[in-house]
């Protein structure tokens, strides 16, 4: 019978045997735990991975005309973007659009041709509808149809919609273009307006994100500080929003605010104005409607902060001969740092993405982002562009909450 010597000799059996079942019992608790994780980790993957997967790829996707025209995307590549193509280009060109009203794919070619320039469409059906059966010489045969394929800018537009991948959405996103020399610029002014959108954008929801901590903050304080049963009644008030769809929200806003509604009424009777105010369809009002809604969520992460904070560090300041308010700001306030910080980008990621609010409260100057995304995607089908402003706009969000992100674990830091 073999035993364990004193100086580290072969495990006796029953040891061996320990070791062994708690061997499989840690092979257990792992596959039990990977088991609990998986459909999670499945459901992030379907709907929040693979989205934003291919809304980046729809940002650069290029495909209509290379699918379509497969042989005169080749060609143009070869062509140097001064005169006019050679033959090949000509000839394969008029093939594959005879093809593509068989296959049915000119839709799709001539939308993608637009975002280059409007008349595309046109050009294509005239060319479709006079196209020749057979031909020797395909370029005089199409300058015949129309004069615009004598043109070299007609053929830069085929050739800048040619590969298979392109920078253009993402580069309009910005308000840039590519010039003739490839060189990347600005466009006109009188064409700029993403980059306003952007700004204007962050500013909402910047604001937004401030006022809801400054009404927040003290709300949040007063439901930790005051009894439980006074404390759950004034929740129940904060958490009833909630209760209401955000369009009827959105909507008793409009009814709230307009010129005949309840609060410009209400200013009249007191006597303080004399004309109806204009609460509604401008910024005024898309700040009132976004803070109704947002505030619970900056509310209930600084109170489930606050609710575990021991009042007695106040206290104790005091009754060292600290003034109130120096104890509340220098002792308790640095422990709702976390909540403050939960509160803040919850609120600003939410606003960043608002779509219904603005669009009903909101002036033609107060629509966000969204707004653009939902107009590309809905009214013009253009998902390149959606894909490129929704990405560009996922990576503003990103940057953002890592300088925030740092910037509070620096502070946290510097008060341990």
């Amino acid at each position: 019978m073999s035993s364990t010597s004193a100086d580290g000799g072969a495990a006796s059996p029953p040891e061996a045997s320990l070791k062994s079942r708690l061997r499989r019992a840690e092979r257990l608790r792992k596959v039990k735990a990977i088991g609990l994780v998986a459909p999670l980790a499945l459901f992030l993957i379907v709907v929040f991975v693979v989205p934003i997967g291919n809304m980046l790829t729809s940002s650069i996707d290029n495909g209509s005309l290379p699918e379509v025209m497969p042989e005169t995307a080749a060609t143009l590549k070869q062509w140097d973007g001064e005169g006019l193509p050679d033959e090949a280009a000509f000839a394969s060109f008029a093939e594959e659009l005879r093809g593509s009203r068989r296959g049915g794919g000119l839709g799709s070619v001539g939308r993608r041709l637009n975002y280059e320039d409007p008349e595309y469409r046109g050009l294509l059906m005239r060319t479709m509808m006079g196209l020749p059966q057979a031909s020797d010489d395909w370029q005089q045969a199409l300058i015949e149809i129309d004069p615009a394929w004598g043109e070299t800018e007609t053929w830069r537009g085929i050739q800048n919609a040619a590969p298979p991948y392109t920078g253009r959405y993402l580069l309009a996103s910005l308000d840039l273009e590519r010039g003739a020399d490839g060189d990347v610029q600005r466009v006109d002014q009188q064409d700029r307006l993403y980059q306003a959108v952007f700004q204007r954008t962050m500013v909402i929801a910047g604001g937004v994100t401030l006022i809801c901590l400054a009404l927040g903050f003290p709300l949040a304080y007063l439901l930790a500080t005051l009894p439980a049963k006074t404390s759950n009644l004034l929740m129940i008030l904060v958490l009833l929003p909630f209760w209401t769809s955000l369009l009827v929200r959105t909507a008793a806003w409009i009814i709230l605010l307009q010129s005949n509604g309840l609060a410009n009424q209400s200013l009249m009777a007191l006597g303080i104005i004399e004309s109806p105010l204009q609460l509604v369809f401008n910024r005024i009002g898309v700040f009132f409607a976004m803070v109704h809604i947002l505030l619970p969520f900056m509310v209930l992460p600084l109170y489930s902060v606050m609710k575990g904070i021991s009042p007695s560090y106040q206290r104790a300041a005091v009754s060292l001969g600290a003034h109130p308010f120096a104890a509340f700001w220098q002792v308790y306030v640095p422990q709702t740092v976390s909540g403050v910080a939960a509160g803040t980008i919850l609120v600003f990621i939410m606003a960043l993405g608002y779509y219904i609010t603005p669009a009903l409260v909101g002036g033609p100057a107060d629509q966000m982002v969204s707004y653009y995304v939902a107009y590309y995607t809905n009214t013009t089908n253009n998902w390149g562009m959606a894909a490129s402003l929704g990405s560009i706009l996922l990576v503003v969000t990103l940057l953002l909450y890592l300088v925030y992100h740092r910037l509070v674990n620096r502070k946290q830091m510097i008060r341990s």
